[in-house]
């Protein structure tokens, strides 16, 4: 990529305030960087190849050092595509054109959807498995949740009611939500887990192996009515699992590592579970994010792309009878997302990152 400059910033950048305090010490580095998170949310994650193809394909080798991928959702599919190769460029521009093209009928079974998802992660990672597995540098940790009660159920009438039971006590307090789920971290034995205790809710940390890998990968993007759960996974307790993204959407956890936690994110807020994007005043914890410099798409350049947006799972009812037209519209996004990649990497090779930082 070639840095460009541009009146309007593609990027808007936050950070926690020891994260602060140290790039103010001095100029931000690749080795800095111990921990990488990846939030759920589908489409949007495509919204940022262009910024992680710059991070992961550039910046970050010219430091090779071990570091920690943390993922949920479509953060782990975009952290696995990127363990999966010497060249996680090309594996990120075969994520993103892979899920563009993907296209589901109205009323498409949950089975049906879970087959293509099987078919899907089979063709960006099927025969990649081990190069993952000993990645040199990466260490993927896979974000899941165990599924309790009717949340654990398949039909359609009994998980409605779990997660009308779940969206009702998540409104009462998040504490609440330890009634339905647990939360699962299939985590590559090589490193440690780089949070602190996870006492907010019942946590398992399970070893990733060649047998739980693409099971783990598709239970923590096993939206539930939409894909079916994964039943046992293998090495964690019996039961259904289903998307990280529920507990940990945007993946508000207990940092705990050397350096600095590089986001490369889709907004610049930080929403704590899935039932709480409906809720505004449910934020992350501010004591969680000090180490953390949150890398996002600016509101400018979100309203210069064709929807005036990044893409996002609507758009497969907004543009319903129109697949081409969405994926027209998806693949100008993704292609304008190698500015967000340009301004980062002239950022952080001019020492200008600090000019442009707001608090997190």
């Amino acid at each position: 990529m070639t840095a460009i400059h541009t009146t309007k910033p593609s990027l808007t950048i936050r950070a926690g305030r020891r994260a602060m305090e140290r790039l103010r010490q001095k100029k931000l580095t690749p080795d800095d960087i111990h921990v990488i998170p990846g939030a759920a949310g589908g489409p949007k994650g495509l919204g940022i190849s262009g910024l992680d193809q710059a991070i992961f394909g550039e910046w970050l080798p010219r430091a090779p050092q071990e570091r920690a991928l943390v993922g949920a959702s479509v953060g782990s599919w975009r952290f696995a595509a990127i363990a999966s190769s010497d060249d996680p460029v090309a594996q990120l521009k075969k994520l993103a054109d892979m899920y563009t093209r993907q296209r589901f009928e109205k009323g498409m079974k949950a089975e049906n959807v879970t087959r293509s998802a099987i078919e899907f992660l089979d063709e960006l990672l099927g025969g990649r498995e081990e190069y993952i597995l000993q990645h040199p540098w990466y260490r993927l940790n896979i974000v899941v949740i165990r599924s309790l009660g009717l949340l654990a159920e398949d039909t359609r009438g009994r998980l409605g009611l779990g997660l009308m039971g779940a969206v009702s006590a998540n409104m009462l307090g998040r504490r609440h939500l330890g009634r339905f789920m647990e939360r699962g971290i299939v985590r590559d034995p090589r490193g440690n887990i780089p949070v602190s205790e996870l006492a907010d809710f019942t946590s398992h940390q399970i070893d990733l192996t060649r047998e739980n890998l693409m099971p783990s990968l598709l239970a923590s993007g096993s939206i539930p009515m939409i894909l079916s759960g994964v039943q046992d996974l293998p090495g964690g307790p019996t039961g259904v699992y289903r998307d990280g993204g529920m507990l940990d959407y945007h993946l508000d956890l207990p940092w705990q590592q050397p350096g600095i936690v590089l986001y490369p994110h889709f907004t610049d807020k930080i929403v704590p579970g899935w039932f709480d994007k409906a809720l505004p005043w449910r934020r992350g914890d501010p004591t969680r994010v000090q180490d953390v410099l949150l890398v996002a798409p600016s509101p400018e350049y979100l309203a210069s792309l064709p929807d005036g947006k990044l893409p996002d799972r609507k758009d497969f009812e907004r543009y319903a009878g129109d697949n081409a037209g969405r994926e027209n519209s998806w693949r100008r996004a993704i292609a304008e997302s190698e500015r967000m990649g340009d301004e980062f990497l002239e950022l952080v090779e001019t020492g200008r990152v600090l000019d442009r930082i707001q608090p997190l």
